[in-house]
């Protein structure tokens, strides 16, 4: 049997691959210098230059296929079960074809984009001492959070606001906002643009996504449908993956400092409204329940009518399907270096408060 696999060169020479890979992401330091700032920029650049001006999402359209072959698969082995003859779909032939094809998608994501899971990251390029925080230090950062917030409530206008319905628009203003955070940071330069609506808004519902990155065509997708005011936030997440950062809680902290630097109220008003969010849920697991009270009650009328709005969305998408597919998401999450899985995303709320520290309350 394993005489058999071994005998299969091609196969051998993808295991080896794929083990070489695995053995080089155990150095953040050779990742981040020789992947993340060498290989990566012209591959992911490359992808979204030849595919950006592309107006679908072409890694829809593959993700589809992929879907459509994986059906045709189940349904032909399904048919071989009932007539019992599946020893035959089952063959060694057969197994050493789908191991194949398995160490290929693997080589293919790990280095169009995965081995961005295993670099040093924001933590490391902002000289930030990320580690636990205390109770204090989460009321603090909440409360600057909530100001900040309310502030940008002070100057929405539902009507203006109504325009990142428009889906160029809103991709404009998410290319601007990091051309002006990279007067501050070289590093968020973000060329060759390629953000585009998700073909599978009608059922993301299903999976539960709001956006996502294609690390197969580096192509930033965004579920149209989702509330006005957390597109902007959604986007600049979805361009912080293509700039390779694949930890979520390290996306959405460049997320969070690219709108907070923008001149755009409302990429402002998304950012504190979403880090707010994930800020006010780790003070609801505190023991201070009267302060997490104290904090509730002080957000501004228009804070707690989108807030209203979110649930409201939520609730409409709520099915049996959604929860297994967000379990299927954790395990991704764990297997590519984020041991907390979804709970990743509120892990923003450490970076916050580090860099609170390093650059004082005002910084937030």
């Amino acid at each position: 049997m394993f005489k058999a696999l071994f005998r299969d060169r091609f196969l051998v020479l993808l295991f080896f691959l794929a083990l070489c890979i695995k053995l080089f992401s155990l150095n953040e330091a050779w990742v981040e210098q020789m992947y993340t700032f060498g290989i990566y920029p012209v591959v992911s650049g490359g992808l979204r230059w030849f595919l950006g001006w592309v107006p679908f999402s072409v890694g829809d359209l593959l993700y589809l296929l992929a879907i459509l072959w994986l059906l045709r698969k189940v349904g032909k082995l399904v048919v071989l079960l009932r007539r019992k003859q599946v020893k035959e779909y089952l063959s060694w032939r057969h197994l050493r074809k789908y191991l194949k094809i398995a160490l290929l998608v693997y080589l293919i994501f790990s280095l169009f984009w995965g081995l961005n899971y295993f670099r040093k990251g924001i933590p490391t390029q902002l000289s930030l001492v990320v580690e636990p925080y205390t109770v204090q230090d989460l009321f603090t950062v909440t409360l600057l959070l909530q100001q900040r917030l309310n502030r940008c409530a002070e100057n929405v206008d539902s009507l203006q606001r109504l325009r990142y319905n428009d889906n160029h628009f809103l991709f404009q203003q998410g290319i601007l906002a990091y051309r002006q955070i990279q007067q501050q940071y070289p590093f968020l330069a973000y060329r060759h643009p390629s953000i585009k609506p998700s073909l599978f808004t009608p059922v993301g519902q299903f999976v539960g996504f709001t956006g996502y990155y294609n690390p197969f065509t580096a192509e930033a997708q965004l579920k149209t449908d989702i509330p006005v005011f957390i597109k902007p936030f959604v986007v600049t997440h979805e361009i912080a993956h293509q700039l390779a950062y694949a930890k979520e809680n390290e996306a959405s902290f460049v997320a969070f400092l690219t709108c907070k630097q923008s001149s755009d109220n409302n990429l402002r008003y998304s950012a504190y409204f979403e880090l707010y969010r994930d800020a006010l849920f780790e003070c609801v697991l505190t023991p201070n329940k009267e302060m997490t009270t104290t904090i509730r009650q002080n957000v501004h009328p228009r804070v707690r009518y989108d807030a209203y709005e979110l649930q409201r969305y939520l609730l409409r998408n709520q099915n049996f399907i959604e929860p297994l597919m967000t379990g299927v998401y954790d395990r991704y999450l764990k297997l590519n270096n984020q041991p907390k899985g979804k709970a990743t995303y509120n892990e923003v709320v450490a970076y916050l408060i580090a860099y609170m520290k390093k650059y004082g309350p005002e910084a937030i």
